[in-house]
Formats: C-alpha cells, sequence, structure tokens
C-alpha cells in the first residue's frame, strides 16, 4: 500500500468501515452523477427571482463543494449537499413571489432568511440539541422514515424519467411510454435491475454501468436520428456559471438583515426554512446510517453531530454566496450501494462539483431534457433513485409489525412523505399521528417529552404555513 493510500485509510477508516478507496471513489462519482442536476435547476428556478443565472449556478456549486468537504473531512460521511429542490421553489415562489403573488421579500432578504435559519442550525448541531431530537425518536420510526424516503426518491425517479406525470383528474398517471426521452429511461431501469439480478461482480457496479450506457445510447440516438437530437441527452458546449458575476451576489445577505427583521412575517419564514432543513436532513441522515452501517450499537448516529454541522455550514455558506437552503442529498444512497461508506467519497463529490463549475459541459449529459411545455427529464440518471428506492424498502422488515400504532404511524409516514411530494412533511404527520395515538393510549407514558414537543412544533409548522404563509 503506498503511503498516501495508507493516510487516506487512516483518516477515513476506510478498512475499519469495511470499503475500499476504489469503492469510496466509486461512490462518489456516482453520488455525484445522480445530484448534479441540481446546478443548472437551482440556477434556473432561482433567477425567477431576478437573481443572475450564472452567479446562483457559481454559488451553488461551490456551497456544494464546501458543505460536502466538511461533511467528508470532519464528520466522515459518504453524503453530497447541495441546495435543496422543493425547498428552492418556496424560496422563489413563496417567500420571493412577482406581483400578485408571493410573500414579497427581495431575493437579498430571502437569502438574509436562509443565513439565519442556517445559523439557528449551527447553534441546534453544536449544543448537541440534534442529538437529544433523534435519539428521542422511537427506532421504528426512524426505520419507517427510511422505508418512506425509499418510496420517495423511487417515485422522483420515476417521475424524471416520465413514466409517471402529473393529471388534473387523477392527479398522478402513467407517462406517454412511447416518447423516445420516456422510453430511454425505461431503458435505464430494466438495465440497471437486470445487472443486479446478474448477482455477480458486475451487479456492484450496476449503477454507473447503467447511467453510463444509458447516457451513452442516448448521445449516440441523438446523433444518428437528428429529428430527436433535442429530446436526448447531449454534451453541452458552453459553461454555465461564472464566479466573477458573484460580485452581485455574495455578501448580500448580511445586508438586507435589518430591513428582513423587520417585516414581521420573516420570522415565520425563518421558522420554515429551519423546519424543513432540520428534518429532511435528519431523515436522510437516518437513512444513510442505516444502510452504510454508521449507527452504533445503540442504533444512534455515529458522529451525527458533525454531519448536521456539515449540512449547517454548507447552509450559511450558500447563503453569503448567494444560493438558497443546502441541505444533505437523499440520492447519496446511490453512492452507498456502490460500496460508498466513508468520507473520501464525499471528498470525491465535492471535488467534482469544483470540476463541474469550471467545465460543466463534460457532465452534461446526465442534464435534464426540456421534452416542451416546461417539462424536464432525466432519463439517464433517473433509475438510480428508482433503482435505490427499491433497496431502501427492506427495512421495513425490521418494523414490529404486531404493534398496531406503529403500523399505522408507518403507513401515515410514509404515505404523506409521497404524497406531500416532502420528506419534512411526511415525518411530520407520521410523528403526530404517532403521538397522538399513544397519548390516548394507554401508553403515553412510553413516548418521550421530546416527542410531545416535537408533535406541538409541527402543528405550529403547519398552522404557520397554511395560515401565515398562506
Amino acid at each position: 500500500m503506498s503511503v498516501l493510500a495508507s493516510k487516506l485509510d487512516k483518516f477515513f477508516k476506510i478498512k475499519e468501515r469495511g470499503s475500499t478507496i476504489s469503492k469510496e471513489i466509486l461512490g462518489g462519482i456516482t453520488i455525484f452523477l445522480a445530484m448534479v442536476y441540481v446546478l443548472p435547476v437551482n440556477a434556473g428556478m432561482l433567477a425567477n427571482t431576478g437573481m443572475s443565472f450564472p452567479a446562483v449556478f457559481a454559488a451553488t456549486a461551490l456551497a456544494a463543494a464546501i458543505a460536502t468537504f466538511v461533511m467528508g473531512l470532519v464528520a466522515n460521511y459518504p453524503v453530497g449537499l447541495a441546495s435543496g429542490m422543493g425547498i428552492n421553489a418556496f424560496f422563489t415562489f413563496t417567500v420571493v413571489g412577482g406581483v400578485g403573488y408571493g410573500l414579497g421579500f427581495s431575493w437579498q432578504e430571502a437569502l438574509a432568511a436562509v443565513l439565519v435559519s442556517g445559523i439557528l442550525f449551527l447553534v441546534i448541531s453544536i449544543t448537541g440539541l440534534r442529538r437529544i431530537v433523534i435519539n428521542a425518536i422511537p427506532k421504528d420510526l426512524k426505520l419507517a422514515v427510511g422505508a418512506g424516503i425509499g418510496f420517495f426518491i423511487a417515485f422522483i425517479g420515476l417521475k424524471n424519467a416520465g413514466i409517471i406525470i402529473g393529471d388534473g383528474a387523477t392527479f398522478v398517471k402513467i407517462g406517454n411510454l412511447a416518447h423516445p426521452t420516456v422510453l430511454l429511461g425505461v431503458f435505464g431501469i430494466i438495465l440497471v435491475f437486470i445487472l443486479f439480478a446478474l448477482n455477480k461482480k458486475i451487479s456492484r457496479f450496476a449503477i454507473i454501468i447503467s447511467i453510463l450506457i444509458t447516457g451513452i445510447i442516448g448521445l449516440l440516438i441523438g446523433l444518428i436520428f437528428k429529428d430527436l437530437a433535442l429530446i436526448m441527452p447531449a454534451l453541452g458546449g458552453a459553461n454555465l456559471g461564472d464566479i466573477g458575476q458573484l460580485g452581485g451576489t455574495i455578501g448580500a445577505a448580511f445586508a438586507a438583515l435589518p430591513s428582513l427583521l423587520a417585516n414581521p412575517l420573516s420570522y415565520a419564514v425563518i421558522f420554515t426554512f429551519l423546519f424543513v432543513d432540520f428534518f429532511d436532513t435528519a431523515g436522510t441522515l437516518v437513512a444513510v446510517g442505516h444502510d452504510a452501517g454508521l449507527l452504533d450499537k445503540n442504533g444512534e448516529l455515529i458522529n451525527g453531530d458533525k454531519a448536521l454541522l456539515a449540512d449547517a455550514t454548507g447552509t450559511i455558506v450558500g447563503a453569503v454566496l448567494g444560493t438558497s437552503t443546502v441541505t444533505s442529498y437523499i440520492e447519496s444512497t446511490t453512492g452507498i450501494q456502490q460500496g460508498a461508506r466513508t468520507g473520501l467519497a464525499a471528498v470525491t463529490v465535492g471535488f467534482l462539483f469544483i470540476v463541474a463549475l469550471i467545465f460543466y459541459p463534460l457532465f452534461s449529459l446526465v442534464n435534464g431534457i426540456d421534452i416542451g411545455g416546461g417539462v424536464f427529464l432525466a432519463p439517464v440518471t433517473a433509475m438510480a433513485l428508482v433503482f435505490v428506492g427499491a433497496l431502501m424498502v427492506s427495512s421495513l422488515k425490521e418494523i414490529n409489525w404486531q404493534d398496531g400504532i406503529i403500523v399505522a404511524s408507518t403507513f401515515i409516514t410514509i404515505l404523506f412523505m409521497v404524497l406531500s411530494f416532502s420528506i419534512a412533511e411526511g415525518i411530520a404527520f407520521g410523528f403526530v399521528f404517532y403521538v397522538l395515538m399513544m397519548l390516548v393510549s394507554t401508553r403515553r407514558k412510553e413516548v418521550s417529552p421530546v416527542m410531545y414537543i416535537l408533535a406541538v412544533l409541527f402543528i405550529i409548522n403547519f398552522v404557520i404555513k397554511f395560515t401565515v404563509l398562506g
């Protein structure tokens, strides 16, 4: 073993966690490919507020890289971080909005709200309040969250492939399976499960092989059939980020703090940013910790406080640079299924985000494809989410199915996580339901006081979301 390899092994505890350097790097590449779509998508989303697309692209890449480096080097977790999907839509359309809709905050004030929420998150992480909260959650509910996230990301994958689409009458339905882009996504999903079913060495590389083959096939189809070129994966010819334009966004959050805090609605906005970030991250880390073997004998996350510290740091750095809330990405489970178990995978992800900022066209093959009508599909990476989602639901077998309250709470958690399209909302509904049932039963003393407090906070969040913020 070379000196460098020996130092990496010692620092990241690679052998101790049953991994290898090659597995970690491959896992990091897989995580990055599964989440690199965030760069143009987040920049496009925040551009609706009047922010510069190239500046947000650069801020998103830099914040993702810094936060993921911290996650890898400090917490030693194989988790990638970037600006969260969903919360960026809240930032854009609810907090800022436009004429006739939204709360009317400026984008600078919205960044300031993200900054304050990040600082509060940091305080929660440093004081150990995080440990108290997560450890108070019953084991069965933690397993339910992990399984729910599995269904959730599988649903995202099917949506990204165009296999499941929205419908005004039935809410969702099967997409157009005759569409070439959708068919490419279907091919990728079938391919990854076939490779996995071979149960040979190739099975370990099912995700990365499927991403590469699907992307190359789509690229060749676009080159051979010119009329399909616009709806197939392609290599971009120009970079989308511009570090030079960060001058217009970097530090804007600090200048907007006085006007933000003078607005009574700002406190509800800050609470919402904090709520979503904390529980999205907590749910993600619980799921990742379970799958990566990062739980101790008591079922508690190893270095969990440091992992949340990385997340909080990412949100603060992102707000200062000029992007919305940075959070841990559930797509990280794709790398864990490839064998990643340490922070070396995260460091790989962070390095690739830097490379993507400078040479984005190299990775544009896995970018979303505009098939018209404002619909974007990601056929090259959709299969990774569906595949990992299928593997994650295996945690259901460990749940106590003889306990009626646990069964009902698990059902509610999973159902609302998928139907509300939010990890945080699923956790909220499931936990409130659990506490209410335990409260009216003869088992109320089994519930930690922290769970009662969480239930109240969840209800307060719903009140704020649906009355104060509309």
